[in-house]
């Protein structure tokens, strides 16, 4: 007999909810500076450290590689990123960020702080360490 599934204590769907709102929101926030939340894991990635390849920011961002490469093309066409060709290797770029790539980090970077700020507000700081600490146990499982 199947298992049943009990979906409002389903760890998959509860999960699901919390980051359906923290995307929402944060996606509200991104478009004022014309940008999407697809577009944000690789910025991300970009403004800890320049200079990575496609593999390497599809790595760190645990997104797909086919994924990457439109949003590379995507962010190169709002003139935030430029690819340059790896001295190491013929078939290989590496990523950087632009002038104006790099200006935007300073204004994006309280957003996620924000929302975070906001969805954890409904926990108390040992809870919202608990859960951290949790979520990232399982991140690195994956």
């Amino acid at each position: 007999m199947p298992e049943e599934f009990d979906r409002p204590n389903s760890f998959g769907w509860l999960v699901n909810v919390v980051a359906n709102k923290a995307s929402k929101d944060f996606d509200v926030e991104l478009k004022k500076y014309g940008l999407t939340i697809a577009l944000w894991p690789t910025l991300m990635c970009l403004w800890e450290e320049e200079g990575l390849t496609q593999r390497d920011i599809a790595a760190k961002s645990k997104v797909e590689n086919s994924t990457t490469t439109r949003t590379l093309d995507k962010l190169e066409k709002l003139d935030l990123v430029e690819r340059r060709a790896d001295p190491n290797s013929r078939r290989s770029f590496r990523i950087y960020l632009t002038e104006k790539g790099k200006e935007l980090e300073k204004d994006i970077i309280p957003v996620p702080a924000r929302v975070n700020k906001e969805l954890m507000s409904a926990l108390d700081a040992d809870e919202q360490q608990q859960m951290i600490g949790l979520l990232k146990k399982m991140v690195a499982a994956i």
